[in-house]
């Protein structure tokens, strides 16, 4: 089953998702979230924050809440109506941060912040400035510091694009999936162009110099053409990145997606049929292609790092922070250390009563081992460049080739499908094997299980 065209056939296609259409991890981390155990709590996590070292770190602030519950999300998040739960969680989040900065050895500077949700333009624009004003007291702020948001189109205002311009927004992303009014209503999210039109807009005015449009394919009813019709508009806008993100249907895992008609939604190779012609339409406007669901502008930062080799791989996507550290505030936040990952409660309630009861909110993590580092550089690479050399790995981390004969033999497959190179101890992802790449990864994860683990759909 190799595929030479240019662009698969439907047949091509169909044999693609024949044989690859398992479940594979996201691979966002290495060790996976699966992988997480209570057995990394708070106290755990105070002796790795007192071993950090003297450089600066990334922030993540985590949101939970939107105007409005989309039902094809995956985030951890809840829709409000009213202002006192989010004021609440506010002055806890203030009172986390003071925790987090006293629990560290010495007083830290940030390299990188990160608005995520959940919707971060749901906090008033007085909220937004009071958590601002708990980062100075706690951190320094390093010159050239990024600062970046998920955006909701239709809830943001002026008012707050300028507030934070004013705080040094310089990075935002604002969801847009799909605009037909068919697929928007089948996932609760209806949005017009003219408002992410006002909204990239006002971020152009605050001086915002990247912007990233997420876009989705596999929603009910999302065809090629009404993709591809999507593609055409946000490209009058320019934006300086677009994300292309497959729905992954976990209804087992978010009760909410319940909400939407399986019978409605596109079948692998439909999915697989959208996500290429979207590609092919963005490579041809001149964005470069990175990694598995991302394309940028040749000048901008994430083309430049790709080219250059830095490129990284976070539970926000791809990313060009290098921070050997990246510390976690708010309900279910992820931290990574260099001595492992850390996750605070999730649920809410839970989290604030944590906070309330003067804790750290760890909930769990897993220590990495050096096999764990080990691989996880091989798997970054491959999610990052589709290539990795084998033998500089090693020599890296001080391993012996041979160890990774078994993943060599697994991938035969898919060099015989036309899918992966291998030459000497080079290993290249090549033509559609990009499609596959989170299944490539999977074969030099010590801990995947096909059959075992709950995975969205490897297509």
């Amino acid at each position: 089953m190799s595929i030479d065209t240019a662009v698969p056939t439907a047949a091509d296609l169909a044999a693609l998702v024949a044989r690859y259409d398992g479940r594979a991890p996201r691979y966002t981390s290495y060790p996976t979230a699966l992988q997480f155990s209570p057995a990394v709590d708070e106290d755990v996590y105070r002796a790795w924050l007192a071993e950090l070292p003297a450089e600066p770190v990334s922030l993540y602030l985590h949101i939970p809440f939107c105007a409005r519950l989309c039902w094809y999300c995956g985030c951890n998040t809840r829709g409000v109506s009213r202002r006192e739960p989010i004021g609440d969680y506010v002055q806890l989040l203030l009172t986390e941060t003071g925790f987090l900065a006293a629990a560290l050895p010495r007083r830290t500077s940030l390299s990188h912040i990160h608005f995520g949700g959940g919707t971060p333009n749901m906090l008033s624009c007085e909220e937004l400035t009071a958590i601002f004003d708990a980062l100075h007291a706690a951190f320094d702020l390093e010159p050239g510091l990024e600062v970046a948001a998920e955006l909701d189109p239709a809830t943001l205002t002026h008012d707050w694009v300028r507030t934070a311009g004013q705080h040094g927004l310089n990075r935002a992303s604002l969801g847009v999936q799909n605009l037909d009014p068919a697929v928007q209503a089948a996932v609760n999210r209806v949005d017009t162009f003219e408002q992410v039109a006002a909204a990239v807009g006002w971020l152009r005015e605050a001086g915002v110099r990247s912007v990233n449009l997420d876009l989705m394919y596999g929603l009910p009813h999302q065809t090629t053409a009404n993709t591809l019709s999507t593609v055409d508009a946000i490209l009058r806008l320019r934006p300086e990145r677009v994300a292309l993100f497959g729905y992954a249907h976990v209804p087992w895992m978010k009760a909410h997606q319940k909400l939407i008609d399986e019978a409605a939604l596109p079948g692998a190779a439909a999915r697989l049929d959208q996500a290429e012609a979207a590609a092919e339409r963005l490579v041809r406007e001149g964005y470069v292609r990175i990694g598995l669901d991302h394309f940028a502008r040749a000048e901008d930062e994430m083309a430049v790092a790709l080219a250059e080799g830095r490129l990284h791989r976070s539970f926000q996507g791809y990313t060009t922070d290098a921070a050997g550290t990246l510390l976690g505030l708010g309900a279910s936040s992820i931290g990574r250390l260099p001595q492992g990952f850390v996750q605070n409660v999730a649920q809410e309630l839970g989290w604030r009563d944590a906070v309330e009861a003067g804790r750290l909110p760890i909930a769990r993590g897993v220590a990495m081992t050096d096999d764990d580092r080990f691989r996880g550089e091989i798997i970054e690479r491959l999610m990052c460049d589709l290539e990795v050399d084998l033998p500089d790995v090693c020599v890296r981390h001080g391993r012996q080739a041979q160890e990774l004969s078994g993943a060599l033999a697994r991938l035969q497959p898919f060099v015989q499908d036309g899918l992966v190179e291998i030459d000497g101890g080079n290993v290249k992802v090549v033509g559609y094997g990009r499609l596959v790449v989170r299944s490539v990864c999977a074969v030099f994860d010590a801990y995947f299980q096909p059959e075992g683990g709950r995975h969205s759909r490897a297509l």
